[in-house]
């Protein structure tokens, strides 16, 4: 399973945030220790502050960047444990997410009872046809060369014979590390009443939450992500 998490997740620390800096503004000049150069120089300092806090939670995280942390393997080796990325939120309000591109979404309640973020690469869009057998991903009839999965996949799904249809407004999600990974192969639920697994292999495209660009932590992983 790969789950992404950031600070300053929760709207409460958001706010401490910058209510701290705020507490900090109107404390300043009324220290008398500091000289008038010096409270005008701190003054400067919490104001850029300030306007910086203001600018990345209210502007830049909502609606054009964000960043992620990655704590688990199932994107590997593309993404590994520890990589920090930065997410494009911005383009996805001009395109459709396409296959091949790697996605930060709401896991749907298929794949998580919890509210949670992941990150797969998308594998389907409206009017593909998918199914994995004999080691490979198939798309519309044709076997996918994909260079950056961990191992070719070693199950057959939806079953032996059988095909996913990807309807309008989905998406279907994989993670490159194939046989290790909580992805739209695994989605579903146990059928109470038949005994029989229900498969539900569909991200809705309104859950998604943008694009992964670029991995900026550790130095030596930095890199853009295609």
């Amino acid at each position: 399973m790969a789950q992404t998490w950031l600070a300053f997740d929760n709207p409460w620390e958001v706010i401490a945030l910058i209510g701290g800096i705020v507490a900090v503004r109107v404390a300043v000049p009324r220290i008398p220790s500091l000289s008038r150069s010096a409270r005008v120089a701190v003054l400067e300092f919490v104001d850029s502050g300030l306007v910086a806090a203001l600018l990345v939670f209210c502007l830049l995280r909502p609606f054009v960047i964000q960043a992620f942390f990655i704590p688990s393997g199932s994107m590997n080796p593309t993404l590994l444990e520890g990589d920090r990325i930065l997410v494009n939120k911005f383009i996805y309000f001009f395109r459709d997410p396409r296959p091949g591109d790697i996605a930060v979404f709401n896991a749907p309640p298929a794949a998580t009872e919890e509210d949670k973020d992941f990150i797969k690469r998308v594998v389907g869009v409206a009017g593909d046809e998918l199914y994995v057998r004999e080691g490979a991903l198939y798309r519309n009839g044709r076997r996918q060369t994909e260079d950056y999965i961990a191992e070719e996949p070693r199950y057959v799904w939806p079953n032996p014979g059988g095909r996913v249809e990807v309807g309008d407004g989905y998406l279907v999600m994989m993670g490159d590390n194939r046989n290790d990974s909580n992805d739209s192969h695994k989605w579903g639920h146990w059928d109470s009443v038949t005994g029989e697994w229900v498969g539900q292999p569909f991200l809705p495209r309104e859950n998604v939450l943008g694009k992964a660009m670029i991995i900026f932590w550790p130095p030596q992983r930095i890199r853009i992500l295609n």
